[in-house]
């Protein structure tokens, strides 16, 4: 009876080794000692120790890291074992017998006997070296394609954008005037030191000015420079930004808001290549290239007598227009990851991304400030936020509340009139209401997208919702 027992329990180590080894993933077995009882062969595989090598060893033999003390790799999870009497999906770090570290994902289970003691524990360990792999490759490939998507520190991902860096290309390899023209916010100045550093002078000062923030007397003075006396407190001679710029680039803002007088001794400096300062006659030689920028219609301009028609034709002899924002909405994303990552950064933080209701939001607005608008608003999110995403609550109210938002898009890009601080909404743009043919139409060619029927209507997706209510449309597909 007893040789048969002793068989019986012999038969069993033999089927439970046989099981243990027909398992993909390691496992071994401890003991309250935390001494190595039973060693897989998977955990062969896995450590590069033998079983014999690892059965009645201290589990310190997978000691994990660098500066880790001996056992860490598995003390730690122990320690959370027996105190929980169960650990899943534990992710820890442990030193092969060759001295490499291996990523595994371990979980155990405490073993009681008949009175409920704790007789050890199993654990097993499941090697994701491979996932971390494809996960550093799928990190790598997107910050590849992101790079291959900016310019700069400028990103954009649509045609429209991808466009621009051709223009940007072009015209960093000659020495030819550029015009940029876009709503405010674009990112016209980061466009102007994209040409510039990536010119021939890009060795030489890049010199900004903001044509609308000086009056017309300091602007002309600032511009070209003056001489000792040439007006009340003019103590001493001072060099003009054009001759700061002598060698590099000058990059003129808000040029459409230039006093007619700094348009006269502009326009001199681009026919000759020469100042003269306030209070002198003596012409100046400067070997500048000239990049200006507005928002403004200056070929309206001329046409109401504030701009003179020859200075607008040396300004744009190499135009780039910059899209809004609000028809490049695919860039809205990738431009979305660069703040955050940049406010993690400079913040201490950890925020991952948006959630879907968040990206919804911010998908379905205007952007009447284009980037810069949408920079604020992830700054704004940065102080509101908890973490780790940020949610519908975390941005600004006239983003997120309707008809705050119906109300802005309605009225259209802001304008500045007479100067920098100037800013008035422009009148409200007339628009025939689409029909409800044109609705249909319109809802079949976009899959019945309404964002993208708002996009293509130029309003926002609520307004299209009422429009089809109106109307008497089905809000949803029609079953086919």
């Amino acid at each position: 009876m007893k040789l048969g027992a002793e068989r019986d329990t012999a038969l069993e180590a033999i089927e439970l080794a046989a099981i243990l080894d027909t398992m993909a993933d390691g496992v071994f077995v401890i003991g309250n000692d935390h001494v190595i009882r039973r060693w897989n062969r998977a955990m062969e595989h896995l450590t590069g120790y033998r079983a014999g090598e690892a059965v009645g060893e201290d589990c310190g033999l997978l000691e994990s890291g660098p500066g880790a003390g001996p056992g860490d790799g598995t003390r730690v999870l122990e320690c959370d074992l027996f105190a929980a009497g169960a650990v899943d999906g534990v992710e820890r770090v442990i030193r092969r017998a060759d001295g490499a570290e291996l990523p595994v994902i371990m979980s155990g289970r405490v073993m009681k006997d008949a009175a409920g003691e704790a007789m050890g524990a199993v654990v097993t360990m499941t090697d994701v070296s491979s996932v971390r792999r494809l996960e550093r490759e799928v990190t790598e490939l997107r910050q590849a394609v992101e790079e291959r998507f900016e310019f700069h520190n400028i990103v954009g991902r649509s045609a429209q954008m991808r466009e621009v860096f051709g223009l940007i290309e072009m015209a960093a390899a000659s020495q030819v005037t550029v015009l940029l023209t876009g709503e405010t916010g674009t990112g016209k100045e980061l466009v102007a030191k994209a040409i510039h550093y990536h010119s021939e002078r890009h060795a030489g000062p890049l010199v900004s000015v903001n044509c609308s923030a000086l009056s017309e007397s300091l602007l002309e003075s600032e511009l070209f420079g003056h001489v000792h006396g040439a007006f009340t407190g003019a103590v001493k001679d001072s060099v003009g930004r054009f001759e700061r710029a002598h060698g590099g680039t000058i990059f003129l803002d808000e040029i459409g808001d230039l006093p007619p007088v700094v348009q006269v001794k502009l326009l001199r400096v681009l026919q000759e290549r020469e100042v003269e300062r306030v209070g002198d006659s003596t012409p100046r030689p400067v070997d500048v290239r000239v990049i200006a920028a507005t928002h403004r219609d200056l070929r309206d301009l001329v046409r109401q007598g504030r701009f003179r028609e020859d200075l607008f034709y040396r300004l744009k002899v190499f135009p780039i227009a910059l899209p809004p924002l609000r028809s490049r909405k695919e860039d809205i994303e990738p431009l979305m990851r660069r703040f955050i990552a940049r406010f993690n950064e400079e913040t201490g933080k950890r925020l991952t991304g948006l959630t879907p209701d968040a990206m919804r939001i911010v998908m379905d607005y205007c952007w009447p400030g284009n980037v810069r608008e949408l920079e604020n608003a992830v700054e704004h999110a940065f102080v509101t936020c908890p973490g780790p995403e940020i949610g519908p609550f975390d941005l600004p109210i006239e983003i997120r509340r309707v008809e705050l938002r119906t109300q802005l898009c309605d009225q259209g890009p802001m304008s500045a009139s007479a100067g920098a601080d100037e800013q008035a909404p422009r009148p409200p743009r007339r628009r025939r209401p689409a029909t409800a043919e044109e609705l249909l139409r319109l809802l079949a060619e976009c899959d019945w997208n309404k964002a993208e029927v708002a996009r293509r209507l130029g309003i926002t997706r609520t307004s299209v919702w009422r429009r089809m209510k109106a109307l008497g449309l089905p809000l949803e597909p029609p079953e086919p």
